[in-house]
């Protein structure tokens, strides 16, 4: 249930890989997380983005893009 890599939960990323995948800087994900356009859990002091919610905000932003 987790990857064997980084001990994180399967379905969960850590703020790094969020980073690769949007191909973004950590203050921008950063500033993504604040203003809660992307969903994140924490746990104890780490924080985690479920693959569900990166998805749904690309989704979102895809959405909006196209209006």
């Amino acid at each position: 249930m987790t990857t064997a890599s980084e001990g994180v939960p399967e379905g969960l990323l850590t703020v790094p890989q969020v980073m690769a995948r949007l191909q973004l800087g950590r203050s921008a994900v950063c500033d993504l997380l604040r203003s809660g356009q992307l969903a994140s859990i924490t746990l104890g002091r780490a924080r985690r983005i479920p693959t569900h919610g990166l998805t749904a905000f690309i989704r979102t932003r895809l959405e909006q893009e196209a209006a």
